[in-house]
């Protein structure tokens, strides 16, 4: 005589274990997508403040330069006031010196946790560079579809007075510049000095 065996108890375990399985592979996929956007963010951000980065040294070379084509360290320095930037690309005769660093401090006008910064009202009167071949927003595509930058790059230059040898000048060179947005700034600062040739620049 044969006999049957009861139903197993544990029929359906591998199907409740199957879902399990299923719900924990699908929380890590999402987790892994969510890292991988993270990433690409913190990488296009990376990116941007390197953008911006080289785009205020450009202005501060450019304005070291700037300070010993035709004389113009031997120009008169003026109050730096509150107006609308200055196009340091119409000619060297254009650029002013700033008589002192009191008034950036002053405006706190580059103070890097208070961005964008506006232009204009309230502002100090700073000189615009732009380089060749960088592209703005709204403007033209610059070479090889580079990405736009939000703004021209600007510098201010402070005269700080006779140095230690008592023949030179020195001066301090604050530039900034923008990424594609406002929000990625870099601001970059030397203090250049210069030697007149033989001329004593307290008495051009």
């Amino acid at each position: 005589m044969m006999t049957r065996t009861a139903p197993a108890t544990q029929r359906g375990i591998a199907l409740l274990t199957s879902l399990l399985l299923l719900v924990i592979i699908t929380i890590l996929a999402l987790s892994m997508f969510r890292s991988f956007s993270t990433v690409e963010k913190i990488a296009g951000n990376l990116r941007e403040k390197d953008r911006a980065l080289h785009a205020a040294e450009s202005a501060q070379q450019y304005a070291e330069w700037w300070l010993l084509q035709n004389g113009n360290v031997n120009n008169p320095e003026v109050t730096c006031a509150p107006g609308l930037p200055i196009n340091a690309n119409v000619g060297i005769a254009s650029g002013q010196v700033c008589n002192s660093t009191s008034t950036l401090a002053k405006l706190g006008v580059l103070n890097p946790g208070n961005v964008p910064w506006s232009i204009g009202a309230g502002q100090l009167q700073y000189m615009q560079f732009l380089p060749t071949g960088m592209s703005l927003v709204g403007g033209p595509p610059g070479p090889n579809n580079d990405p736009p930058y939000a703004d021209i790059p600007g510098y201010y230059i402070a005269d700080l007075g006779i140095a230690p040898d008592g023949v030179s000048k020195t001066y301090q060179i604050d530039a900034f510049a923008y990424g594609a947005t406002k929000t990625a700034v870099a601001v970059v600062e030397s203090v250049y000095e210069i030697k007149p040739g033989v001329s004593n620049p307290m008495n051009p």
